[in-house]
């Protein structure tokens, strides 16, 4: 006989059976524990403080904040100078040769790959666009937006404020200065060749009018989250790829299944115009009109690999990784050697996966070139036992010609169909998705899913808005068995609000508790920090998003520490420490923006003409700008000790 529903939750809230109840699954469930007390709190076993800092409190402004006795320096804002012979930021008249040489739009994943003690270089995603707030000149007279101001000018600036920025970082004193090194490099939609590899290489479903081979892209959209390999090179994740494209398919095209399922295409079978819930790119490019070029957004949803140390080497995009939403892609040496990815797909219902390479990790860096190509891709499914891996592997199970699988390219094109057949577990949105450096647990990131109308395990919330942190524990540190155990380690929310239905440590403080996990980072202690994104959904909270640090050991168990706070309508993310954990790097995506959302603090609708505020700059010629920013404690020692 199966336990009931709020039996199994309850079991999967703590491993230590430390939870006192309130009542069912709708009920606020605190973790016990000690009070809060700084530098006080420690974990089990007597170990060091899990973090001395004072917590800053929730608000929202126009401003960033960072806890006491830290400062946080702009390093990059939208438009500074990355390649050599960069032109001065004009935001009135952009170009795309000169944004292809400029730090780019909404900056997410942040990544470090150390070349000397003095000198590193930073890899930055750029995720998506806002017409809105970048192009002044895209305003009437009357003030209000009009997209039949869009030229082609506009669509090349925005393809060359996408993808990725390679910047050489050198040591200043107590501060990392970018310069203009020989190794900086731009990634973007607007020229840059990207191969692919992997089984869906060459493949016919992706072979396109410009690529007949079907080998070779322009680009790289959607960068999101990210990882790094133990070799050195960086991992940028396309997520939601469906926005580039527009147009509509027959019903009985071989493609439309696929595309329906990614949102490429409508459910309805309506064809979209440029413009319309998507951007406008299609109007001058047509490889961007799925109806003229049907194979092209097979193209996208990929893992890419750059290599940050030869700005002449080809990005590949690794297809044996799966293609969807892709949030993330943080790896794990395991303990036999061979490589695993964790990756979540960041959509309502969607799925979690992981990668474990075939061959071992080499300490020849040459030997891992082509590592990522080979492997087994699984997809989890949680029960109450326990969680399993799932192969999607061609010719298992489901995955025949009978349900339109004639290869591993077809599995790995439709990975998300695969997972669907499969059974896999649909999750809250999961995002970034990290495993601890040392003991075997695996951290996922459920953001939220206001659309579920049914729990699961794992997933327990119905209208789920605040989101959930869950916890995998591969057995005996073995992070490519086939089964886990896991746990839920925090239902995120406010807490004492029966209708939120969260669970935290039962001491937790004022500004400890957060919404909406997204981005996650370990610092070289081991210890949790998690950002936020609440998008429009941030008035159910009352607060900017902002980065936390996250007990999970211990007395304290379940009790997060507000660090710093975002600018109004901004996103936190990227967190990434140096090795030596004395500086941080944050991205701090969209300011002013989150949907174009009214604020009533600020008593107006952001624009390009009129924004909410001019973060970062506050200069009435400057627009409000995403930007990474560096965080450095004042006494030169280490972040959160």
């Amino acid at each position: 006989m199966s336990r009931p529903f709020e039996k199994i939750v309850e079991a999967r809230l703590s491993r230590r059976s430390i939870l006192t109840g309130l009542g069912g699954v709708g009920a606020t469930v605190m973790l016990s524990s000690c009070g809060y007390s700084g530098a006080g709190l420690g974990s089990a076993g007597g170990a060091a403080p899990a973090f001395a800092f004072t917590p800053i409190s929730h608000g929202i402004d126009d401003r960033h904040h960072v806890a006491p006795g830290y400062t946080a320096d702009i390093l990059l804002r939208w438009g500074d100078p990355v390649m050599p012979g960069a032109p001065a930021f004009d935001p009135m008249n952009q170009t795309g040769e000169a944004q292809s040489k400029q730090f780019g739009y909404n900056c997410d994943f942040v990544g470090l790959i150390p070349v000397s003690r003095d000198r590193m270089m930073l890899g930055v995603n750029h995720e998506y666009v806002l017409p809105e707030l970048m192009f002044p000149d895209l305003y009437g007279a009357d003030g209000k937006f009009d997209r039949s101001r869009y030229t082609q000018r506009h669509s090349e600036v925005e393809r060359a404020a996408v993808g990725i920025s390679m910047t050489e970082l050198r040591r200043d004193g107590a501060r990392w200065v970018p310069v203009a090194g020989a190794m900086n490099r731009k990634v973007d939609m607007l020229s840059t060749r990207v191969g692919v590899s992997g089984p869906a290489a060459g493949h016919a479903r992706m072979r396109t009018v410009a690529d007949p081979a079907g080998r070779t892209v322009i680009g790289t959209y959607g960068n999101c989250a990210g990882g790094l390999t133990p070799w050195g090179t960086y991992l940028t994740a396309e997520e939601n790829f469906d926005f580039a494209f527009s147009g509509g398919l027959a019903a009985g095209h071989a493609e439309t299944v696929n595309h329906r399922r990614f949102g490429v295409v409508r459910e309805d079978g309506k064809p979209t115009q440029p413009g319309q819930g998507k951007l406008s790119w299609a109007a001058f490019d047509p490889r961007f009109d799925v109806g003229k070029d049907p194979h092209e957004a097979n193209r996208f949803g990929w893992i890419v690999e750059i290599d940050a140390l030869n700005p002449q080497a080809l990005p590949k995009k690794r297809t044996a990784l799966g293609r969807f939403a892709h949030e993330g892609a943080e790896t794990i040496v395991n303990r036999d050697g061979r490589l695993v990815v964790y990756m979540g797909d960041d959509a309502r219902h969607e799925y979690l996966y992981r990668f474990v390479s075939r061959d071992r990790v080499s300490d020849d860096r040459a030997a891992n070139a082509d590592l990522l190509d080979h492997g087994v891709l699984s997809v989890a499914i949680f029960d109450e036992g326990g969680m399993r891996w799932v192969p999607l592997v061609h010719g298992t199970g489901p995955l025949t010609a009978e349900n339109g699988f004639n290869s591993q390219a077809d599995v790995v094109i439709e990975a998300r169909r695969a997972g669907d057949l499969l059974g896999a577990t649909p999750m809250d949105r999961p995002e970034d998705v990290e495993a601890h450096p040392t003991n075997g647990r695996v951290y996922v990131m459920l953001t939220n899913n206001s659309d579920r109308d049914q729990a699961n395990v794992a997933n327990p919330r119905i209208a789920n808005r605040d989101g959930q942190i869950v916890e995998l524990i591969a057995p005996g540190g073995d992070h490519a068995a086939d089964r886990f155990d896991w746990e839920i380690l925090v239902l995120c929310g406010r807490p004492n609000d029966p209708k939120v239905g969260a669970r935290w440590n039962a001491e937790i403080s004022d500004s400890g508790w957060f919404s909406c996990p997204d981005n996650c980072a370990f610092d070289p202690a081991g210890r949790l920090w998690i950002a936020t994104d609440q998008g429009s959904n941030w008035p159910n909270s009352g607060t900017a998003d902002g980065l936390w640090a996250m007990e999970t050991d211990g007395a304290g168990r379940g009790t997060g520490h507000m660090f710093f706070r975002v600018p109004a309508g901004a996103e936190m993310c990227g967190p990434r420490f140096t090795r030596d954990g004395r500086h941080l790097f944050l991205a701090i995506q969209h300011p002013a923006s989150d949907g174009m959302v009214e604020w009533p603090e600020f008593g107006r609708r952001s624009t390009a003409v009129d924004p909410a505020h001019r973060w970062p700059d506050f200069k009435p010629d400057m627009p409000p700008r995403p930007s990474v920013v560096v965080v450095r404690k004042d006494d030169g020692g280490v972040i959160g000790v």
